[in-house]
C-alpha cells in the first residue's frame, strides 16, 4: 500500500470482499495488514489476522494474500491464477503446500488480482541476509541443518515423482516452437534477457545463453513437473522438517535435474558468491546429488550444464531486481549492479569469462 490512508481503505476492501466468503461469519474483521519480509523479490505477500464470531464463538485466523505486483515486475508476466491453479493441485497429492481457499482476479479489490492461503507456522532459511551468513539458521545445531537440508530435498524428490499428466498440470508447460521443454525455456528467457536489457547487451548473459545452445544434452531427458524455484529460503521449517513449499511463479516441464541445480547453485550464491564458508552440518553437493539420485531413481549426469542453466537465469532475474531497486531510488540510476552482481560473477567464473564491469 502506498501510504496508511491506502492501506485502510485496502484492508476495508479486504474485509468486505471475505465477508462475501463467508456468509456465517458476523462482525468480521481484517486486523492492519502488514507486508512479509521473508518473502523474495517478485512477489508481493500480505500478512493479516483474520477475526470474526460464529456461532457463539469467537475466531481468530491468520491468513496470507499473495498479490500479483504493482508497479515494477521481475518477471514479464505473473499469472496469479496459474499460482493458485498449481497449489490446489498439490494439494492433493502428498507435497506440503498451504490451503489456499480463494481466488480473485479482478483488480479493484487490492489493485491487482490475488489469491488467500493460510499461514503457516514454522520458519524460512531467510535471503536476506543469505542463511550461511546471517538469520535463524545461523543459530541452529548443525543437526538440525542437515535435517532441514535432507527434509528439503525429500519433498522435492516428490514433487518429481508426481505424475504431472494424470494430475492435469500440462498447463505449466513453457509456450513455444521449441522442440524440447529445454529450447522452450532457453528460448522464454532469451526473451526475458532482451525485454530486460532494452537495447543494451550483457557482457555475461550473452556468452552464457550461446555455451547452452552449444551445449544441449545430447540424451533424451525426462520430463517432471518441476518446482522451478527450488531452494530452502521456499520452504517453512519446524525443527528441520519441510511442512510447506512456497512460491510456485517458475514451475513449469523439464528435466528435473534442474531444479536440483538450482538448489545447488543458490545454496552456492549464498556462500562461495559471498566469500563465506558453508555452515557445519549442511551436506556436500557429492552428498545431495547422490542422495537425489537415490531418492528419484533419475540420473544427475547432467547437474553441471543445468548449474549453468540456473545461474543464467538467476543473473537475468537479479537484472530485474536491479532495476527495481534503481526505480525505487534504493540504488544509483547508474549504479552497476545491474550488470555486475554476485550472479553475474559466479556465472562468468563458470564459464572462464571476465567478470563484467
Amino acid at each position: 500500500m502506498a501510504d496508511a490512508a491506502d492501506a485502510e481503505r485496502g484492508r476495508e476492501r479486504l474485509a468486505d470482499w471475505l465477508g462475501k466468503k463467508m456468509p456465517s461469519a458476523q462482525s468480521l474483521s481484517v486486523l492492519p495488514v502488514a507486508r512479509s519480509a521473508a518473502t523474495g523479490f517478485s512477489s508481493d505477500t500480505l500478512l493479516f489476522d483474520l477475526a470474526w464470531r460464529e456461532g457463539g464463538a469467537e475466531h481468530r485466523e491468520a491468513i496470507v494474500v499473495r498479490r500479483a505486483p504493482i508497479g515494477h515486475r521481475v518477471f514479464p508476466a505473473y499469472d496469479i491464477p496459474r499460482q493458485h491453479r498449481i497449489l490446489r493441485i498439490l494439494a492433493t497429492t502428498d507435497v506440503p503446500v498451504p490451503h489456499t481457499p480463494w481466488l480473485e482476479e479482478d483488480p479493484a479489490i487490492l489493485g491487482s488480482p490475488f489469491f488467500v492461503m493460510e499461514r503457516v507456522e514454522g520458519s524460512i532459511p531467510t535471503d536476506s541476509p543469505p542463511y550461511h551468513v546471517g538469520g535463524w539458521v545461523t543459530e541452529v545445531a548443525p543437526s538440525e541443518r542437515s535435517a532441514l537440508w535432507w527434509s528439503g530435498l525429500e519433498v522435492l524428490a516428490r514433487i518429481h515423482a508426481l505424475d504431472w499428466r494424470t494430475l492435469g498440470l500440462s498447463f505449466v508447460d513453457t509456450p513455444g516452437s521449441g522442440d524440447t521443454p529445454l529450447v522452450r525455456q532457453l528460448d522464454d528467457y532469451e526473451r526475458f534477457l532482451a525485454w530486460a536489457m532494452g537495447k543494451e547487451r550483457h557482457p555475461s548473459c550473452e556468452p552464457a545463453l550461446l555455451w547452452l545452445r552449444a551445449h544441449l544434452p545430447r540424451e533424451q531427458e525426462p520430463v517432471r513437473f518441476c518446482w522451478g524455484d527450488a531452494r530452502p529460503g521456499n520452504m517453512i521449517f519446524q525443527q528441520g522438517r519441510c511442512v510447506a513449499v512456497l512460491d510456485w511463479e517458475m514451475a513449469t516441464l523439464g528435466n528435473p535435474v534442474q531444479d536440483l541445480a538450482w538448489w545447488l547453485f543458490l545454496d552456492r550464491h549464498h556462500s562461495e558468491g559471498l566469500g563465506a564458508p558453508r555452515l557445519a552440518g549442511f551436506p556436500s553437493r557429492a552428498q545431495t546429488i547422490v542422495r537425489w539420485e537415490e531418492q528419484t531413481g533419475l540420473s544427475a549426469r547432467d547437474v553441471d550444464y543445468y548449474e549453468v542453466f540456473a545461474a543464467f537465469r538467476f543473473a537475468v532475474i537479479m537484472i530485474r531486481v536491479a532495476q527495481g531497486f534503481i526505480a525505487a531510488g534504493t540504488l544509483p540510476p547508474d549504479s552497476p549492479l545491474a550488470k555486475n552482481n554476485i550472479v553475474t560473477q559466479l556465472l562468468s567464473k563458470m564459464l572462464g569469462l571476465p567478470a563484467p564491469g
